[in-house]
Parts: structure tokens; sequence; C-alpha cells
């Protein structure tokens, strides 16, 4: 039987919380802290299951209405290019999908962090393209939140029905890739020990995040969410160039 690690645990945790405040999603934090324990291939698997459970909560305890407009619009894309970036991550090098992950991380925190003003305009053409970008990055790396959170900004949503459209899609996107990691050979029976605990995790991880965001100002909270991204994009390059050392 394997060992579980509870740092591991308590880690992601903290990513469900800090991603249910931030507004990124859990994934931008889950998937680096998830790859210094498992192979990428593993972690899209994990994150992929994780998160069906993850959204489902945040359905619940967020359930003051969907937005049916954005959640076809950015939803369908959405789920046709995470399968398409699914399918596509079996034919990169893993190393190569990790480099690609600490640059991602680092030039969208840099981004925000430099120009927190950024906006997109709100129209059909790019909540459209919003979905067709995240869905892309989530089925290539795992994470597509802030691509998503970036886009659905510009539609100014009360704050509860933003995060609930957002976990809506997000369970699309999970479910759709979850049939695709299966059957790239991403889901291995030995790392499934983790999913009652991330199941758990979710659910706390998610309620905890909501009673906090009646306390934490949220654009204070997304600057530190934004260095923490920026933080782990750079161990996550470290760590790939480390392992190559001889």
């Amino acid at each position: 039987m394997k060992e579980i690690s509870f740092v591991f645990l308590l880690l992601s945790l903290l990513a469900e919380i800090i991603g249910t405040i931030g507004g990124f999603g859990s994934s931008v934090f889950f998937v680096p802290i998830a790859n210094f324990y498992f192979d990428f291939h593993s972690v899209l698997g994990l994150t992929a299951l994780y998160h069906l459970s993850s959204n489902l909560s945040k359905i619940l305890l967020f359930k003051k209405g969907l937005d049916k407009s954005l959640l076809i619009n950015m939803g369908i894309p959405s789920v046709l290019f995470v399968v398409i970036g699914g399918l596509t991550s079996r034919y990169i090098n893993s190393q190569y999908l990790e480099i690609i992950l600490g640059a991602f991380l680092i030039v969208l925190s840099l981004l925000f962090l430099a120009d927190k003003g950024i906006r997109v305009s709100p129209n059909h053409f790019n909540s459209r393209l919003g979905g067709m970008l995240s869905g892309l990055s989530a089925g290539l790396l795992g994470t597509g939140g802030a691509i998503r959170g970036l886009t659905m900004a510009a539609f100014n949503l009360e704050k509860n029905m933003f995060i609930a459209t957002s976990a809506f899609i997000d369970f699309l996107i999970d479910f759709s890739r979850t049939f695709v990691y299966f059957n790239n050979g991403y889901i291995h029976s030995h790392d499934l020990i983790y999913l009652p605990f991330l199941f758990v995790i979710g659910l706390i991880g998610t309620g905890i995040g909501k009673r906090l965001l009646h306390y934490i100002p949220q654009d204070k909270f997304k600057s530190l969410s934004l260095s923490l991204i920026l933080f782990i994009g750079i161990v996550t390059l470290i760590n790939v160039l480390i392992r190559q050392m001889p």
C-alpha cells in the first residue's frame, strides 16, 4: 500500500482555500504542488478527479444562480478544447510540459501584478476565446482557471454567481478530461488512495474559503495569490533544472 503524504494533503487544503478566495481556482496552486510528489501525467489525472468533487462543492455552496449565457459561450468551447489539450499532452514530453507550466505561471502572475487594471471586453467573442484558451490550458497543463477568471471578470457578475458559473464550467472541463486522461493512461490505481482525502479536502477547503471571503478584502488577497503563483512558477522551473543536473 502506498504511503500517504499528509504534507501534500495539507498543501492541497491550502490550495483549495486560496483558490476559492483568490478567484483563480485551486488548480493553479494544486498542479505545481502535486508535481513535487507525482510525475506530471499523474498530476493531470489526479487534478481532474480531485476537481470533480471540488467544483461540485462550490456549485452547492454558491448556488445563487448561474449566468446561463456565459455558461454556454464559455463552457462549450472549454469542453472542446480541453479534449484537444488532453490529447495533445500525450505527444509532448512531460518535462517540457513542466517547463511550460512554470513559465506560464510566472508570466501570468507578473502580468497581473504589473497591471492590476487588466480588463477584457465583455462580448461573446472574448467569452468564447477565453473558453478555448482556458480549456486548452487545462487539458495540456492541468490549469486554466486564471484565464477563465480574467475573462469572466469582464462581465461584472455578483460574487456568488461568478464562483458558481466558473465552478460549473470547470466541472464540465474536469468531467471531459477525466475520460481523455484515463485513455492516455494518466490515472493510476496506486494514486487513487488520495481521492477520498482530496474529496473531503475539496468540501472543507471550499467551505473555509467561502467563510473567509466575508472577512478578507479580495483585491489584497489576489495580490498575495499572484505572489504565491509567481513563487510556485519559479520553484517549478528550478525543480526541473535540478533534476537535469548530473
